[in-house]
């Protein structure tokens, strides 16, 4: 077995690290690794409705997207991943049991009695204290492998996992599989935990009870590969936002040019299309100002540079606006 022990906290190269290894051994892995302030995000869902994008963008907490299923999840350095690949049989496809038995074992000789709650959680005194999610995929052999990974929430900043994973107020509806919120707690404050303190000594302690053969680090050229990977996928935002599946945002309000309504059509996180309506003046037609967006990013700051372009088409459209009033409404606060 392949023990891998991450000393980087980047989530983009870690999740690219994940990929690499799937799809570049033959061997069984074991993986531990950790990830700075982020919200990942499942394959299939929609960045805007998961993430509270003021918040996150605010407390510099970053946005990615990982290659399994599954919902929404917060990492900091007081939660701890792992990563386990394998080669896939009937057997062990979607078998969250057979991955999740190493994890209970490890947490049982250190005090706490988990078990599989639902489909893809591990709980403990009720809470919630770990969720998996897997693929499956062919590596450089052809051989169909399977990812299996999970987090374990050792001692996270619970205040920023509840403002992170909040889901926007505005009124957007996604195509896109939804997360479901459970009571979550922390590993170490749980009453029966007897192991180490901290989660450096946390993660010696399931190395030791999972892959007590040994581990090693990653070589310079299987870092220097991820590196490309991370940089070429996982850091973009074609596949952190533009992978979200299409979604629709409706936001109104009143301004001193009048009432304006932008109801806004998105895919691949650009705006397909956009209606912009209300009791506002102009003595051109809006349509100029609607055709001028489409294919424009999904964010504030993409959407005011335009405007600014068209600032003159846009004063003839609705007359008063500027081009912070109306990015504001296409794109709210709460949706960056």
């Amino acid at each position: 077995m392949i023990v891998i022990k991450g000393t980087s906290f980047d989530p983009y190269f870690n999740l690219a690290s994940e990929e690499y290894m799937l799809k570049n051994t033959d061997d069984d892995v074991f993986m531990l690794w950790q990830n700075e302030r982020s919200v990942i995000i499942g394959k299939n869902q929609n960045a805007w409705a998961e993430v509270n994008c003021a918040f996150v963008k605010e407390n510099n907490i970053k946005v990615a997207r990982r290659m399994t299923g599954g919902g929404a999840v917060f990492h900091d350095l007081g939660n701890v991943n792992f990563t386990f690949i394998t080669g896939a049989t009937d057997e062990n496809k979607l078998n969250f049991k057979l991955f999740s038995d190493p994890i209970i074992a490890a947490l049982e000789k250190m005090g706490i009695k988990a078990q599989i709650d639902g489909r893809n959680d591990l709980v403990a005194d009720g809470f919630k204290i770990s969720g998996n999610a897997e693929c499956v995929a062919k590596n450089h052999l052809g051989k169909d492998r399977i990812l299996h990974h999970g987090t374990l929430l050792f001692s996270a900043d619970m205040s920023s996992l509840a403002g992170a994973l909040n889901v926007s107020k505005i009124k957007l509806k996604s195509k896109g599989i939804k997360s479901v919120r459970s009571r979550v707690c922390n590993i170490a404050s749980l009453e029966t935990y007897n192991g180490p303190s901290d989660t450096e000594g946390f993660i010696e302690a399931l190395f030791s009870e999972i892959a007590p053969e040994g581990k090693r680090s990653l070589t310079e050229d299987e870092i220097s590969q991820i590196n490309t990977l991370r940089n070429e996928k996982y850091a973009t935002d074609e596949w952190i936002w533009g992978k979200s599946p299409a979604f629709d945002v409706k936001n109104e309000e009143r301004f001193s040019f009048g009432t304006l309504c932008a109801e806004v059509k998105c895919e691949g996180g650009k705006i397909s299309s956009l209606k912009l309506s209300g009791d506002f003046f102009g003595t051109a037609d809006v349509s100029l100002v609607e055709e001028a967006l489409a294919d424009v990013p999904f964010e504030k700051e993409s959407v005011k540079n335009k405007l600014e372009e068209i600032s003159e088409t846009l004063e003839k459209c609705i007359s008063g606006a500027t081009p912070e009033e109306l990015s504001s409404l296409i794109v709210p606060e709460n949706a960056e």
